[in-house]
């Protein structure tokens, strides 16, 4: 960003990427705000063909949020165009993508049976994500900040992403026939612990450093082909279950990762040139 003539420049790719990334938020949110639970006899809500596939297009919704704010800092730093307007421009998305759409979605449609329970938890969850975006950027303006390879505390982006995968594997199973309604326990508990995990201490890395530019040996081209392949061909199999191990791969990694070896860390985190 810079100031020229009294005007307000932005680099125009970087900030379509997040515009894109609140859009999904803001379309995710309109998909929820219609969703009717029906109350039965029974303890648990029950949905309408037509509204589960409103709440896929939600959780597809914040997956594709995801997937733009992946792509707007990645590309800022391909072109060298990082700003100070990006960085807020990209919190306030994040706000509304992974804050308060995850958030809307579990008190409607996961934990709408436990009532003013489950409206806490969603509250807390929406906080806890506002207040790990303003910690960010208040290190993130630090003048000697180590801030960008690697993140305190969880990124809100992969704790929306965790809550996304695994509800898309709790319909999953209901389309299974398998049992799920203890999932809806699971789900509280993990709302709470992402809400703490946002806000602690527990560092993890940022994978800025990793450069898709560089060269890799042949082996490791050709499994990054074959998972490509799979995952074109059995994407509607793979989905709700890859997606939740990736996710909650990275969430265990942050207590994990102090435990390495500096050069094994090296390897996971950073891309390394075997020219």
């Amino acid at each position: 960003m810079s100031l020229g003539g009294g005007r307000l420049r932005i680099f125009f790719l970087p900030n379509l990427m997040t515009a894109g990334n609140l859009l999904c938020g803001f379309l995710a949110l309109a998909f929820i705000v219609q969703v009717a639970p029906e109350t039965t006899g029974s303890e648990e809500s029950v949905f309408s063909e037509v509204d589960i596939g409103k709440i896929r297009n939600a959780l597809w919704l914040i997956m594709g949020a995801f997937l733009f704010d992946a792509l707007d800092g990645r590309i800022a730093r391909l072109i060298g165009k990082e700003s100070p307007f990006g960085l807020q421009f990209d919190s306030l998305a994040d706000v509304i993508s992974f804050g308060a759409a995850p958030a809307f979605l579990m008190q409607r449609v996961i934990l709408h049976d436990f009532e003013q329970v489950g409206l806490v938890v969603a509250s807390v969850y929406l906080l806890c994500g506002a207040l790990r975006l303003a910690r960010y950027n208040c290190l993130a303006a630090l003048p000697d900040s180590e801030n960008s390879q690697e993140f305190l505390g969880l990124p809100i982006p992969a704790s929306a992403a965790m809550v996304a995968s695994l509800t898309m594997f709790l319909l999953w199973l209901e389309e299974k026939n398998l049992p799920s309604s203890s999932w809806r326990w699971v789900l509280l508990a993990l709302l709470v612990f992402l809400s703490v995990m946002m806000v602690s201490e527990v560092k993890y890395p940022s994978f800025k450093k990793l450069d898709f530019r560089s060269r890799r040996p042949f082996a490791k081209f050709a499994c990054a082909v074959v998972v490509v392949v799979c995952f074109v061909f059995l994407w509607k199999y793979l989905v709700p279950i890859v997606l939740p191990l990736i996710f909650t791969s990275y969430l265990i990694y942050g207590f994990v990762r102090p435990r390495l070896s500096r050069k094994l860390r090296r390897e996971i985190e950073e891309d390394i040139d075997d020219e």
